[in-house]
């Protein structure tokens, strides 16, 4: 087992995301295709101009392979995003390749669905490729822009 040094423990909220240790722990299934779904519907950062907050949802979909992302590791690092100046689509895909980089999963998909500024929502996809055949992909519940509701 992998240690795990923010589980259990009183954890402050890294000041960015290169600050924030993203962790994980052995797949329970590795010989198992299946997906794991995070959804972040608070996620905020800032307007990198204005400084002004932006908010939107994310929903993280992921098949592993020999690891799974620690969920206490994830909230921090999305957290630390609170205060960090970037684009739409950078949040999103900064978000994707860290949880790349700490799990090599066998294929990942974010989506990115951001409340309005100006007056225009901006909505980001991306996936590392094709889904593995066979992988079960629910809708991922978020509606396109019509107040989101």
């Amino acid at each position: 087992m992998t240690k795990l040094t923010q589980l259990g423990q009183a954890t402050p909220i890294p000041e960015n995301p290169d600050q924030a240790t993203l962790e994980r722990a052995p797949n329970p299934h590795p010989a198992t295709l299946y997906l794991v779904r995070f959804t972040a519907p608070e996620f905020t950062s800032i307007c990198p101009v204005t400084g002004q907050p932006d908010f939107g949802t994310l929903v993280i979909d992921y098949a592993p392979k020999d690891w799974i992302v620690e969920s206490k590791s994830l909230k921090l690092f999305l957290q630390s995003f609170r205060n960090h100046g970037a684009f739409h689509e950078d949040c999103t895909l900064a978000v994707a390749k860290r949880v790349i980089d700490a799990i090599a999963p066998n294929w990942l998909r974010i989506g990115g669905y951001w409340n309005p500024r100006g007056g225009m929502p901006i909505d980001v996809f991306w996936q590392t490729g094709a889904p593995p055949e066979g992988l079960w992909l629910p809708d991922q519940g978020v509606a396109t822009y019509r107040s989101r509701g």
